[in-house]
């Protein structure tokens, strides 16, 4: 059995919300989340209990990949640094970085 990615999680979740706010009862709600993504009901109703907490739907997760590549040793540094003062994980703080360098270049070309 494979683990559900984060936009598995992200894509239950929602399903989940959008359930509780049309005031399903919990158990139609779970047997339907059950029904819908092939889980257990306990599995159902953790989502559901997950769900019941939120303010909002939970934005759309894009599946990532794992990429390997070297940088300088002092770039790893300041990286590693900054995802400690930051919070955020190395992955996301790479993320941002070339989600801006690629806005740039697609802006310089037109």
């Amino acid at each position: 059995m494979t683990r559900a990615t984060k936009a598995d999680k992200a894509r239950l979740l929602n399903a989940a919300y959008r359930l509780l706010g049309q005031q399903t009862e919990v158990a139609d709600a779970a047997q339907q989340l059950a029904d819908k993504f092939v889980l257990s009901r306990r599995q159902a109703y953790r989502y559901l209990e997950q769900a019941a907490a939120l303010s909002a739907p939970v934005s759309a997760v894009e599946p990532t990949v794992a990429v390997t590549f070297k940088l300088p040793v002092s770039i790893v540094r300041g990286l590693r640094a900054y995802a400690r003062r930051s919070g955020l994980t190395l992955g996301q703080i790479v993320t941002q970085a070339l989600t801006a360098f690629l806005g740039a270049v697609r802006r310089r070309r037109g």
